[in-house]
């Protein structure tokens, strides 16, 4: 695991975007910084752990074989 330390206005999608590759892993990221939960848009200078992304299910597959739904 890393960190990233936020700037004035980043938001938790942007964050996983850019430091995990996906918007799709902001959950992820979430859920392992929980003290910082309030948050939707950050102050400068927080420090947040950013996790080694957890590969999801739908991004393993082919797309012939992903459920549409």
């Amino acid at each position: 695991m890393k960190t990233y330390t936020t700037a004035q206005g980043d938001m938790w999608d942007s964050i996983a975007f850019r430091e995990m590759g996906s918007v799709d892993y902001t959950d992820q990221l979430m859920n392992v910084n929980q003290r910082y939960r309030e948050y939707y848009t950050f102050p400068a200078g927080v420090v947040l752990t950013i996790p080694d992304p957890i590969l999801l299910v739908s991004d393993a597959l082919p797309p012939w074989k992903k459920v549409a739904g």
